[in-house]
């Protein structure tokens, strides 16, 4: 098979993947500024879109670090990338129809070590890169970030207690909005840079261009357009989960936990972290449920955590599944064997999928342990009227996320 067309094969297998991360995350910035009725749904991920295309550009520390620091560059091949792409689009598809808010950057750096584990074993993993970039960050981001939440949370009821309810949280819906367009931003900064690393690792490869090169621009104008994209779809499994189904959010408490998650993912993107942001904005609503002393549904949090566990495992063990599978088949035909069954996979699932909806309309629907319940078109109707003020409303769609009828880990 000709190389080039391999190589278009392993950029459009990074670029699906970068896609599956906008959609499997637009939750962590627009959660709760839904919840509370700041945003309209539609409006909140569209804007959500726009800001993490522009924070593409900001910075490219994490894309060196997917590129350079997890995996020696000198081992990397492009059936090692696609197996490592390959593990990590199974992961997020199955998570999105479990429900689960997982991590996509645990999924693909952990797709990566595993398929660089099958491919050329323990030697080809940088594991002083993996422990201090990936694993330290991991444990303690949704520390620090829910930390810097509770206490956010307590310091603004605490200014704020004399202001009556309605004065309040009229005037900090603006500062609720400012805050959610800066983790999307950041999220842009950290998310989009993770493709950004894998492509410039298949460019390598491939021979395209030389071993230490910088990303090149059209790899960034891509991948900023493909998680746009994704995150233009709603994601809304993923917002109903964070925004209602962890604690009530009142608006000062969504100011403040898209304000912690903010801060905390711009520092580890200066720093080069592949950080999950999916970690850090349930940290920070969390926080702010304890800052706010308010019901925190620990349950629901509990089985999330064990999601974070499993992901990097999970991940490797599909990435080494992938390459496993390239090496039966063979030369270079393992390539678009392994991409077809990921297509099939996922055209599985998406059917499997279709029974029951979750999208703008009932996104916002009182959290009675999961799913709300699917409605007539004229009750849909009327919800979207009531959705956009932050009201509840059930509804059914065909076009949006959707979720399975069977209990799962995380109903959604």
């Amino acid at each position: 098979m000709d190389g080039t067309l391999i190589l278009a094969l392993v950029v459009a297998a990074a670029l699906a993947f970068d896609f599956t991360n906008g959609f499997h995350d637009t939750g962590n910035a627009m959660a709760a500024s839904i919840a509370t009725g700041a945003l309209k749904p539609r409006v909140a991920v569209l804007l959500s879109a726009a800001l993490n295309m522009v924070g593409a550009f900001l910075s490219l520390a994490v894309a060196a670090t997917i590129a350079k620091g997890i995996v020696d560059q000198g081992v990397v091949t492009l059936p090692l990338v696609v197996g490592a792409l390959a593990g990590a689009i199974v992961w997020n598809v199955v998570t999105w129809y479990l429900g689960l808010p997982s991590s996509s950057s645990h999924a693909l750096v952990g797709a990566l070590v595993g398929a660089t584990l099958a491919a050329v074993g323990t030697g080809g993993v940088v594991w002083s890169g993996l422990v201090q970039k990936v694993v330290v960050p991991a444990l303690l981001a949704p520390v620090i970030a829910g930390t810097v939440a509770a206490l956010s949370t307590a310091l603004v009821y605490r200014i704020t207690r004399r202001v009556p309810v309605d004065a309040r949280d009229k005037q900090l819906r603006w500062g609720q909005m400012a805050s959610a367009s800066m983790v999307s931003l950041a999220h842009g900064t950290n998310d989009a840079q993770k493709s950004m690393g894998i492509i410039l690792l298949a460019l390598v490869a491939g021979g395209a261009v030389p071993a230490g090169s910088d990303v090149p621009t059209w790899v960034v104008v891509s991948c900023a357009l493909a998680m746009a994209a994704g995150t233009a779809l709603g994601g809304w499994r993923v917002i109903r989960t964070l925004g209602k189904g962890l604690t009530d959010i009142q608006v000062p408490q969504g100011m403040a936990s898209d304000t912690s998650s903010a801060s905390v993912i711009l520092v580890s993107s200066a720093f080069g972290f592949p950080l999950s942001t999916t970690q850090v904005a349930t940290g920070s609503i969390l926080g702010s449920g304890v800052g706010r002393r308010e019901k925190v549904r620990w349950a629901v949090a509990g089985r999330m955590g064990v999601a974070w566990l499993v992901t990097l495992p999970a991940a490797a063990a599909f990435g080494a599944l992938a390459v496993g599978l390239e090496h039966v088949v063979g030369g270079d035909a393992g390539i678009p064997v392994v991409l077809g069954v990921v297509a099939a996979v996922c055209a599985v699932i998406w059917w499997l999928s279709r029974r029951a909806a979750v999208d703008a309309h009932n996104v916002t629907a009182d959290w009675d342990g999961g799913t709300p319940a699917p409605a007539t078109a004229g009750a849909r109707d009327a919800a979207g009227a009531v959705a956009a003020s932050g009201a509840t409303a059930t509804a059914r769609s065909a076009s949006d996320d959707v979720v399975p009828p069977a209990p799962t880990p995380v109903a959604v």
